[in-house]
């Protein structure tokens, strides 16, 4: 299923993630997809306050993943954006975080699609006509737990 989005402001954006955060479940995995200053990282922050996260949550562009365990499920927040091959993140270890018990969202996902479980959230995410604006168009929901 695909859904298509218009996200008028940052305001809805923290509103969407807290939407997707509070309906996520175990092993679940949330590429995000979109250029530099589109709302990755602000969607990201926000699904972590929907799983109850309460570590602050930080851009892992140089550390590639950081790991939160203090919401419902644990966050695993990969930024793969200076990843320069797909097989750098066997190195990482990925497979675990992909196919564990927690809740994995991936910047720059894109990078590494191949990568990619066939199951997982895919959300593209483009500027919209004004700054604030963005559309974002949503893959992977099944229809029956789409939450938005």
């Amino acid at each position: 299923m695909e859904k298509l989005l218009h996200i008028a402001n940052e305001k809805e954006t923290e509103k969407l993630g807290e939407t997707i955060g509070r309906a996520a479940v175990p092993g679940m995995v949330i590429a995000l997809i979109g250029d530099l200053g589109t709302g990755k990282t602000t969607l990201t922050k926000s699904i972590a306050r929907g799983l109850g996260v309460t570590e602050t949550v930080t851009s892992p562009t140089f550390n590639i993943i950081r790991e939160y365990r203090s919401g419902r499920l644990p966050l695993f927040h990969f930024d793969v954006y200076r990843i320069g091959d797909p097989d750098e993140m066997f190195e990482l270890g990925y497979e675990e975080y992909f196919y564990g018990d927690g809740v994995c969202v991936v910047e720059w996902a894109d990078i590494i699609e191949e990568l990619l479980p066939e199951d997982a959230v895919i959300i593209h995410i483009e500027r919209g006509a004004c700054e604030e604006e963005r559309e974002y168009r949503i893959e992977g929901m099944d229809e029956d737990a789409c939450i938005f």
